[in-house]
């Protein structure tokens, strides 16, 4: 059953609240980089679905690029004393 009319403003000024200007700009900036993922992520998928997989001795073994991914974690780690 639907809210009858009187009771539809009342639900509409609950559910649209403003908010923050740094809150809203963050907001718009996660959404930015959301749909910049995205659009890459897409692009790997029609780069393979148009050329298929690469074979195995062209691919990076996982390993090297976990290793590679932790090296760059840790020098972006602040060293401890």
């Amino acid at each position: 059953m639907e809210p009858s009319t009187s009771e539809q403003p009342a639900l509409a000024n609950h559910a649209c609240q403003q908010l923050e200007p740094t809150a809203a700009d963050g907001l718009r900036a996660y959404a930015a980089k959301t749909r910049a993922n995205a659009d890459q992520f897409a692009g790997g998928l029609k780069d393979i679905t148009i050329n298929g997989l690469p074979s195995v001795e062209d691919c990076t073994p996982w390993e090297e690029l976990r290793e590679a991914h932790f090296a760059r974690l840790t020098a972006q780690r602040p060293a401890i004393a």
